[in-house]
């Protein structure tokens, strides 16, 4: 042992065979087969922790890539879908824009005109109950400011205050979603109001 070894270890205890030291002349060719042997193994686990980093990124990316085409094909499946939809509310509106087409074209009398019109109008209802449109109720309603628009007031007794009197244009709801308020005109009854 050198001094320095004997000063930190004086009673000359055995050490492990990785810190114990060879005597010179033969101690050095171990010395390096040790730090050989460690740079190796050290070698071996650098190497196999750059196979498993490279292994990760791969998925990474292989993940990366299946998650871009997942959002693309829900995008292309909510796409169709809408296109699906609209066309098929459109196909069921197409015999309604002909019979439309079939009035504009008509020489009939402003009566014919009138009746044809009115078929028109009925079969525009029918497909709207069919797609689960329904109008929204209105004259004799109280006012409902979450279905109705005020656009006006009309001055009546026969009929409760703050209630409907006239539908401007008719408000639709689907289910219970509203698609369109109702624009009315409410009832200020005055009798009702000085009590």
């Amino acid at each position: 042992m050198t001094e320095l070894e004997n000063e930190e270890n004086p009673a000359g205890e055995n050490r492990s065979a990785e810190t114990a030291e060879i005597p010179a002349a033969e101690g050095q060719g171990q010395e390096t087969t040790v730090v050989r042997a460690e740079f190796e193994q050290l070698k071996g686990e650098y190497d196999q922790l750059k196979k498993e980093r490279d292994a990760l990124l791969d998925r990474l990316a292989r993940l990366q890539a299946e998650f871009e085409n997942a959002r693309k094909r829900a995008e292309k499946e909510k796409a169709d879908f809408k296109d699906f939809a609209v066309g098929s509310v459109v196909e069921q509106f197409l015999p309604v824009l002909d019979n439309f087409e079939l009035a504009l074209k008509s020489t009939g009398s402003l009566e014919q005109l009138r009746s044809g019109v009115e078929l028109i109008v009925k079969q525009m209802e029918e497909i709207l109950r069919g797609l689960q449109v329904q109008p929204v109720a209105t004259v004799g309603e109280e006012f409902d400011p979450r279905h109705h628009e005020a656009v006006g007031s009309v001055e009546r007794e026969d009929l409760p205050d703050q209630h409907v009197a006239e539908e401007v244009r008719r408000g639709y709801r689907l289910r219970e979603k509203l698609l369109r308020p109702a624009l009315v005109r409410v009832v200020s009854n005055p009798k009702q109001t000085s009590e």
